[in-house]
């Protein structure tokens, strides 16, 4: 056959895959691998610094705790009496005292009040006041208005209680300096008088909302009683829309001057004041009286004193800081001030009307209470929101207005309670 002599090929062994050994390294010879973690770089936080304080007393300007304290009153001086009291003058005594720069002495932040704060902020503004004349001297207190100069202070401390007409007048910073002044304008009609030195750079006092304090308030005083620079005290507001008197009567309320002479007056003086409990003594006239921010809310004018003391007895006026700097604006820009009048003649309720109030004893013809429609025999019980209990309340609100203002007011005739409004005339 064909073939037969070929070979039968031999059976080849099926191709075996060795399998592909992967030799790895026994766990515990292996390094492990580490990730390296992914650090994010970011900018470094800005860090805001203070600048560094310069040391300091605790509670100087600007630093007022919330604190209870009470109201410092600063004696400014006229003189009545009435039912056993007197309003008693605050012109300064003569002798003459060191001058020295005033500070703020704080032993201990632990003592301090709100009383310390409120005299830290407002001190560099209360100036002491020196006043000489041919037969008169005297001292008391002012504020400074303005940076450049102009002070605050009463009439009455200026002119010694109207005994001098061209006195010499020197005025003590809270610093220790001294310099001449100058008499700008004086308002007889109110008691302020605003006074100049030739001097720049000067810290005015704060005006505050005179009408935000009430009965209770505390309030804080600066001044200079019996010469003593820049004396603190403190209290509280006793009494709103109390109205004073100062008579140019020989046996009415004049001012308590030096050696206990009495100057007369050109007439009498009705004057709106603020009623403290605060310590106020001769020498603190034209002073500063504080709100618990430091800020100024009353002049202090006079005191009330009993028998034959003339210290405080704890009843110490205030004119308010809205009228204040109402009439030194008119000051520094005219020289003088204005006021209003009504034309009508006023007097006291008799007690048998059964209505507490001013009675219209006459209307002068042509004048603005005649335009308001006011006649004889009414009685304001009422005017420009203020009660008023006698003569002295009305004259003293009608006095404090300027021409043109326009008031309302509330009135009983023949038993029935009515209201009206009256455009202030001129006093001048």
């Amino acid at each position: 056959m064909e073939n037969e002599n070929v070979p039968t090929p031999a059976l080849r062994k099926p191709r075996v895959r060795k399998p592909v050994i992967v030799v790895e390294a026994p766990p515990a010879l292996r390094k492990p691998r580490v990730r390296k973690p992914v650090i994010v770089v970011e900018a470094p936080p800005v860090i805001e610094q203070e600048p560094t304080p310069e040391p300091r007393q605790p509670f100087l300007v600007g630093d007022i705790p919330v604190k209870t304290a009470a109201a410092i009153a600063v004696i400014a001086g006229l003189i009545g009496g009435g039912a056993g009291v007197a309003i008693t003058g605050l012109t300064g005594a003569t002798y003459r005292t060191v001058v020295q720069p005033q500070v703020v002495t704080i032993n201990g932040s632990t003592a301090t009040s709100l009383a310390t704060a409120v005299a830290a902020k407002a001190l560099p503004s209360v100036v002491t006041i020196e006043v000489s004349g041919a037969s008169a001297a005297g001292s008391g207190s002012g504020v400074i208005h303005s940076e450049n100069g102009f002070i605050i202070t009463n009439s009455h401390v200026v002119t010694v209680g109207g005994a001098e007409e061209t006195p010499s007048i020197r005025v003590t910073l809270s610093d220790g300096r001294l310099f001449p002044a100058t008499v700008v304008g004086t308002d007889q009609i109110l008691d302020i008088a605003v006074i100049k030195i030739d001097a720049t750079g000067l810290i005015p006092v704060v005006f505050g909302d005179a009408d935000s304090i009430t009965v209770g308030s505390e309030v804080i005083a600066i001044g200079a009683p019996l010469g003593l620079q820049n004396t603190v005290t403190d209290g509280v507001v006793s009494a709103l829309n109390r109205s004073i008197t100062i008579s140019n009567e020989g046996d009415g309320f004049n001012f308590d001057l030096p050696g206990n002479e009495q100057s007369a007056l050109a007439q009498d003086l009705s004057l709106p004041v603020i009623q403290t409990d605060a310590s106020i003594n001769p020498g603190n006239s034209g002073g500063a009286l504080l709100n618990t921010r430091g800020e100024l809310v009353g002049i202090n004018v006079a005191i009330a004193s009993s028998g034959s003391s003339s210290g405080s007895i704890g009843v110490g006026f205030a004119l308010p800081a809205t009228l204040v700097k109402r009439v030194t604006t008119d000051l520094i820009d005219n020289g003088s001030a204005k006021h209003g009048r009504i034309g009508a003649m006023v007097s006291a309720v008799a007690t048998s009307s059964g209505v507490i109030g001013a009675t219209i004893r006459g209307v002068d013809p042509g004048s603005p209470a005649e335009a308001a429609g006011m006649v004889k025999g009414d009685v304001v019980t009422m005017f420009n929101g203020v009660p008023i209990r006698d003569e002295v309340d009305i004259t003293a609100q009608v006095r404090s207005l300027r021409p043109g203002d326009v008031a309302t007011f509330t009135y009983v005739r023949g038993g029935v309670s009515r209201t009206g409004s009256v455009t202030m005339g001129s006093l001048e």
